[in-house]
């Protein structure tokens, strides 16, 4: 169900995917079982959410060898509070450090879940899954039989074709729906006439019939294992989407109506009919606050069309994304996008660039930070450059969240002075299990979405995990470092820290600055500074020339006028000359942190 290529190549699941299967159970009846695939990170929370507010149960699966991790814990609670029936699930219990007794232990202590009735399973080797399918259809409540109520569904997600335009996957809360009816978008008003409807199956395997034939019901032999079945189905290759006739109150499908514009259909909307409208509408989702922020650009200012019709476009797949445009000196026309975290802004860079062939800059990311002006009024700030001058503003305050992390007991040293280094407040450490420990942090959003998560998998070896939550914003020391090049302020490298790492990050940024900006035919400074003062600086030496080189005599005035006229050339060429600042300079901020924590 990984259908993109990045979630392939990183082994991660970065969007939710949903399949439908038919299944017969052991008591004989046949179930149509509707499946979502869901991220786990924290970046993706969003779709977890929605995700479980389409379903009437989840699958807990954990791993035997890691045990409950930070983001096992956050998920559960999201499906309690959705007030899901939980089915726990053991996986990979034939890993040679699996630990199942253990890892049972962990999630009745740690989460309270009753494993009496636990499922021990191993998805390589076969291991428990039709016992995982009995339990969906004996323990999950089937949804309620509502079809002859007004048609309410829910749109979880969609995503847009290039023939049929937007494509709506949705849930079918109330009613019912068949191919042709004239469905309302409840709050956009819109009208569409439906193309087609149907439900994403998953893939059959495919095979060629050699000699002889072949009919449903016939017992075949697989002739390398020996192994016979009796088949219940055979069919010709479909597309993973099939279409249908009809989709009733309790299952997930999708549908095409030539929706041109990615705006009338937006997730969380709910669909209805024309000829027998619904009074109310689903309550939908709550409208996600972004926590990142960066710039993209496109290296080529042609491409700015392009690349505000693929955040439209991707927009309508990731609800998380928000985007506005931005103009900069230094980089042009772009737009100012808002990201969950880290990962998710480096995916959504990722997918642009290869899905949409765009060729982008990113500016060092940057969260949400809030300014109380001299006049009282509280103003957001989403980029260093929006922040008013120092004689302007009474504060600044930045978002904290709290920190959870669930470690092994030996690494409790080197975590807990990883969270001290980036500001921390220690909260609490609990002893999970003998050899489990977590650990509770009180931490500035700015310190957690850089590049921590990165630094705690390399202090745990990998075994540890994390989770936070926004608690609010509180009032710091912080100062706005700006950084000139030449002279000329660079916005997209201005960086808002606290006064106490002022200092070390500005002398920080100004070296690694000096190692990536090619050199030019002059000296070029580098300046960290706040307000008028500088506090650090770097220069650039010019390339040269020996002007002296044919002065192998005569009076000392001659080689002061080559040199006076040397000197003359570079003046002018430096007030001339631009500047040409690479992408990896713009992440340089990262790369501050990454060495100061090594």
């Amino acid at each position: 169900m990984d259908s993109i290529d990045i979630e392939r190549e990183r082994g991660i699941t970065i969007k939710l995917n949903t399949a439908r299967m038919k299944y017969t159970a052991q008591d004989g009846q046949l179930y149509a079982l509707n499946l979502i695939d869901t991220p786990g990170h924290v970046d993706f929370t969003y779709e977890v959410s929605r995700s479980l507010s389409s379903c009437e149960g989840a699958l807990l699966v954990v791993d035997a060898s890691q045990g409950v991790e930070a983001q096992t814990l956050a998920n559960v609670w999201l499906a309690l509070e959705n007030d899901l029936e939980i089915v726990p699930v053991l996986n990979k219990i034939d890993l040679p450090g699996a630990e199942p007794e253990r890892v049972i232990r962990e999630i009745e202590e740690i989460i309270g879940l009753d494993c009496s009735n636990i499922i021990r399973a191993s998805a390589k080797m076969g291991l428990g899954i039709e016992e995982t399918l009995e339990a969906v259809v004996q323990r999950i409540p089937p949804p309620k039989n509502t079809v002859k109520d007004p048609l309410r569904a829910l749109i979880f997600d969609s995503y847009y074709d290039a023939y049929r335009g937007v494509v709506c996957q949705f849930r079918v809360v109330d009613g019912q729906v068949a191919k042709g009816d004239t469905v309302v978008m409840m709050n956009t008003g819109k009208e569409y006439t439906l193309d087609e409807i149907g439900v994403l199956a998953p893939v059959k395997t495919p095979f060629r019939v050699v000699d002889g034939q072949v009919a449903k019901g016939d017992t075949v032999v697989m002739m390398n294992t020996g192994k016979e079945y009796t088949l219940d189905e055979i069919g010709v290759l479909a597309p993973v989407k099939t279409p249908v006739d009809t989709l009733y109150a309790g299952e997930v499908g999708y549908l095409a109506a030539q929706i041109k514009s990615v705006l009338d259909a937006r997730v969380g909307d709910t669909v209805t009919l024309k000829k027998n409208p619904a009074a109310d509408a689903l309550e939908g989702y709550e409208d996600v606050q972004p926590m990142v922020y960066c710039g993209l650009f496109p290296t080529d200012a042609d491409d700015y069309q392009d690349l505000r019709e693929a955040l439209g476009k991707l927009q309508l797949n990731d609800a998380a994304l928000k985007f506005e445009p931005e103009v900069n000196n230094a980089m042009g026309f772009g737009f100012r996008c808002g990201f969950l975290g880290l990962l998710h802004m480096e995916i959504v860079q990722e997918r642009l660039e290869r899905e949409y062939n765009l060729d982008l800059v990113t500016t060092a990311p940057t969260v949400v930070y809030k300014t109380l002006t001299n006049t009282g009024e509280e103003l957001t700030v989403n980029s260093p450059g929006d922040l008013p001058e120092a004689t302007k503003r009474q504060n600044i305050s930045e978002p904290y969240v709290r920190l959870e992390m669930v470690t092994p007991t030996e690494y409790v040293g080197n975590l807990m002075e990883l969270a001290n280094n980036r500001r921390g407040e220690f909260v609490e450490m609990k002893y999970l299990t003998d050899s489990r420990t977590t650990l509770v942090f009180n931490i500035p959003l700015a310190e957690v979405v850089t590049d921590y998560f990165d630094q705690l998998k390399s202090r745990s070896k990998g075994y540890a995990s994390m989770e936070y939550k926004i608690t609010g914003y509180r009032v710091n020391e912080l100062v706005l470092l700006e950084i000139k090049i030449n002279g000329e302020p660079a916005e997209p490298l201005s960086v808002i820290c606290h006064r106490d790492h002022a200092y070390r990050t500005g002398k920080a940024l100004c070296a690694k600055l000096k190692e990536l900006i090619p050199r030019q035919m002059f000296r070029v400074p580098i300046q960290a500074c706040i307000g008028a003062k500088v506090i650090a600086s770097e220069a650039i030496a010019p390339y040269r020339k020996d002007v002296l080189a044919k002065c192998y005599g005569g009076d000392i005035s001659r080689k002061k006028k080559l040199l006076q006229k040397q000197a003359d050339g570079k003046k002018r060429m430096k007030q001339l000359g631009k500047v040409e600042v690479p992408q990896a300079a713009f992440m340089a901020v990262l790369k501050i942190n990454q060495d100061s924590d090594s």
